[in-house]
């Protein structure tokens, strides 16, 4: 039997050690000890690079071994981020037919719970984890994220592990999907297999979607089998998942003006994965409006004018008040420090989305998107530069351009993956305190990266790899 086993014996050994890493990560870990992160984060990149370029077992010991590392958080409490708490409480509050968009767990302690007879359960515990940050503001997730968390919140209202390993389950089996709608994309592509794992092994994903409660993977799913659909021309379905995803998290709408040379292309670029895809004005038209009407109908159960003035104001905040991770946003705000004396974020966070709007209609007009694999290019570029203009970069968020790029011939996102760890040496136990030359760092080894793939290096316009049936 030993024989048998023989071909993987190094992966396997290797795998275990990866296991007892994850463990450690999951229950043996405080956000504070930056040094132990890092070095536990790092061991594990490596092992996936070993995994993936060096001894290439099998598709289905890899899938394995992802799944099992995810199983490895199950029973653990998130110790990466806070943001968990305000999930379950989001959730108890939609279990109980309320509105998280209309009150803030601030106003429960003040108000709410005494004149509406709102109940709770572990309300101290939930307002103290989610921190006062959070608790002072209405919830900026969407409907759909909202349906996630009141499934916590109806099978696990007096427990908060419970919860926790509820919203888990969620995101693994939406990693499991991605998984699955990754390889048959792949395949479709004519790209390797193997590549789905940069995404579905990542110690990123890993820690920090699975770990840490991050609802990206679920938006990703949706997205993923959405963009898989398309391929095979079933616009129809794609259009509703993808609404579906912009009701999860608000990211894919950044790509939706990208569509419009892919429905508007001359008939002759239509390469041979689109031959049944129908094309024209009228088509894309039909598509945004389904998206529109899909995520319409999610928004509606919470539909009201102050609904729309709360949500709205919430998500301004992560343009002009937030700050964490930032690259060319931290070099305007020292410009601005230099001239007028003081932050100037809320001044720059009003222009900054003009002009990562006015990238991405320049990107949707004048750059090809004839074929599924230029789509996804664009799109990866386009929130590329989205993060780089940014305020706030959390890690979890480059779950979106890490899964993007393993459809490309790209690799910045997975130097990003792994260099956006050094972030949490913000989080001394001194308290908070971003070192800027780790940021530094991180920023000058993706851009640097980035440049050299977009700029100096060779790299054929089409692609055809030296495929590996994994």
């Amino acid at each position: 039997m030993f024989k048998i086993f023989n071909p993987y014996r190094i992966p396997v050994l290797f795998a275990i050690l990866s296991l007892a890493f994850y463990l450690s990560f999951a229950y043996d870990l405080e956000r504070s000890d930056f040094l132990k992160l890092i070095m536990l984060y790092g061991a594990l990149f490596i092992i996936t690079y070993l995994f993936l370029e060096k001894w290439k077992p099998n598709f289905w010991f890899l899938a394995s071994v992802g799944l099992l590392f995810r199983l490895a958080f199950l029973w653990a409490t998130p110790n990466l981020s806070q943001d968990f708490y305000r999930f379950i409480w989001d959730g108890r509050l939609v279990a109980q037919g309320m509105s998280p968009y209309l009150f803030t767990p601030e106003m429960y302690f003040a108000e709410v719970s005494s004149s509406l007879k709102i109940i709770i359960p572990q309300a101290d515990e939930l307002y103290r984890g989610m921190g006062a940050l959070s608790a002072g503001h209405f919830s900026n997730y969407p409907p759909i994220n909202q349906l996630f968390f009141a499934v916590a919140g109806l099978f696990s209202s007096k427990s908060i592990l419970g919860s926790v390993i509820i919203l888990r389950i969620l995101i693994i089996l939406a990693d499991i999907g991605i998984l699955y709608f990754g390889k048959k994309l792949l395949q479709h592509l004519n790209l390797p297999v193997k590549n789905i794992f940069w995404y579905f092994l990542n110690p990123l994903i890993i820690v920090e979607l699975i770990g840490n409660l991050h609802f990206e993977g679920v938006m990703l799913f949706f997205f993923i089998a959405a963009i898989f659909l398309l391929s095979n021309g079933k616009w129809f379905w794609a259009a509703i998942l993808i609404g579906i995803s912009v009701s999860v998290k608000l990211i894919p709408l950044l790509f939706l003006p990208l569509f419009l040379r892919f429905f508007n292309r001359p008939n002759k670029t239509i390469s041979k994965d689109l031959k049944t895809f129908e094309i024209g004005i009228p088509k894309l038209m039909i598509f945004y409006l389904i998206i529109g009407i899909v995520v319409a109908l999610t928004f509606l159960p919470f539909l009201s004018f102050e609904f729309l003035q709360n949500f709205s104001a919430t998500i301004a905040l992560w343009f002009q008040n937030f700050e964490f991770n930032a690259s060319i946003y931290y070099i305007i705000r020292w410009i601005g420090f230099q001239i007028v004396g003081w932050n100037i974020i809320e001044a720059v966070g009003k222009i900054l989305p003009v002009l990562i709007l006015l990238f991405v209609l320049g990107m949707a007009f004048f750059r090809k998107n004839n074929s599924i694999q230029q789509l996804l290019t664009t799109m990866l570029l386009a929130i590329s530069f989205y993060f780089l203009l940014s305020t706030t970069v959390h890690p979890w968020y480059l779950a979106t351009p890490l899964l993007l790029s393993v459809f490309t011939k790209y690799k910045f996102p997975l130097v990003w993956s792994l260099m956006v760890i050094l972030s949490y040496s913000a989080y001394g136990k001194g308290g908070f305190d971003e070192n800027l030359w780790l940021i530094t760092l991180e920023y000058i080894s993706v851009i640097g990266i980035a440049t050299w793939e977009l700029f100096y290096k060779k790299i054929n316009r089409t692609i055809t790899p030296n495929l590996e049936d994994i």
